[in-house]
């Protein structure tokens, strides 16, 4: 099974050509700007990260993530790591994965022997699954499913003896639909992306918010020392600085709404997406995804959708403009 992911913006440039800093890269739902760093001790980068760091950045993103006192949260190296170890947690069975989503979780749970069932809706899960996978709000789609189905679906997949995964690395700019707030209860992992919203996804760094129980597991799994000291003094610094986060997250919504602009005005039609991505609907999106790669924009098509493509933000007004004459030059192409 090959997975199709975002990025691999070096790869478009040995196929496509020209230099890297030409390009626009929407390939991802990654913010294009970096939150403000921290300075970085030397000390943090020489020893192995203590227990008190890890605490006090675990602290730190309870707070930000509104998760009560009785829950766990377990830091890994991005929610990659996470989604490969969780198959392990039960007895191999079957697990119902709404979608259409991305494909790491269906792939982690194939390879570690699990029976995959796909689903459109909550209403089509077998009664037969004892897991259940939703990502919410959805890739590519940014479809939402609201809190109290996934309360129920996850007492459901409990009394199963199972339990009901939600990844949640699209849902910081959306926080009305986060499950933080019930995290700790029985049957429920929720799965949270640092990189995303705070445009680190070279950080890699993620979280599961959980029973104190499961989280234990998970920390056994992952071993000692998963997360980089430089890491957990990043994410304390941006979990806890609100002023810079109101900041940020406004200028994440004039972002978003540049490139809602620029789509309307190519007349492409939006049928989807969230704060960090858009998903348009087009006849010959293939074609013009290759077009745009041709004047150096890298967006997301899907193998299984050839009408969609998805697009990540511009990170200012100059890059808005360069993807407004690139687009009018490629839909111009693909339609003569």
């Amino acid at each position: 099974m090959q997975i199709e992911h975002g990025g691999a913006l070096d790869r478009a440039v040995m196929h496509f050509g020209g230099p890297p800093a030409d390009w626009i890269d929407l390939s991802t739902g990654i913010n294009p700007e970096v939150f403000p760093l921290p300075v970085i001790s030397t000390a943090i980068w020489n020893r192995l990260p203590d227990q008190m760091l890890l605490a006090s950045t675990v602290e730190a993103a309870r707070i930000y993530y509104g998760v009560g006192s009785e829950a766990g949260i377990v830091a890994a190296p991005g929610t990659q790591a996470l989604i490969q170890i969780l198959p392990e947690l039960k007895t191999v069975g079957e697990v119902a994965i709404l979608g259409p989503t991305y494909q790491e979780h269906a792939f982690s749970f194939q390879q570690a022997k699990w029976h995959v069932s796909h689903c459109a809706s909550i209403e089509e899960i077998s009664e037969s699954a004892n897991v259940a996978v939703i990502v919410n709000p959805n890739n590519p789609d940014g479809r939402i499913t609201s809190v109290e189905s996934l309360v129920d679906l996850a007492r459901k997949m409990h009394g199963r003896g199972g339990f009901l995964i939600v990844d949640e690395a699209f849902a910081d700019p959306h926080p009305e639909t986060s499950l933080a707030a019930h995290a700790g209860m029985d049957g429920l992992i929720i799965l949270k992306s640092f990189g995303k919203f705070f445009g680190l996804g070279g950080l890699r760094l993620g979280f599961a918010l959980t029973s104190q129980g499961t989280a234990e597991r998970l920390k056994l799994r992952l071993g000692p020392w998963a997360v980089s000291g430089p890491a957990l003094v990043i994410a304390a610094h941006a979990f806890s600085d609100a002023k810079r986060l109101d900041d940020y997250t406004s200028r994440l919504k004039i972002r978003r709404k540049l490139l809602a602009d620029v789509l309307a005005e190519v007349k492409l039609t939006e049928i989807g997406g969230t704060m960090l991505f858009s998903l348009i609907e087009f006849e010959q999106a293939h074609k013009l995804h290759d077009e745009l790669c041709q004047k150096h924009v890298l967006t997301r098509k899907f193998a299984y959708a050839p009408h969609w493509l998805r697009f990540g933000l511009p990170l200012d007004e100059s890059a808005a403009s360069r993807l407004h004459k690139r687009l009018v030059l490629a839909i111009s192409a693909v339609q003569s």
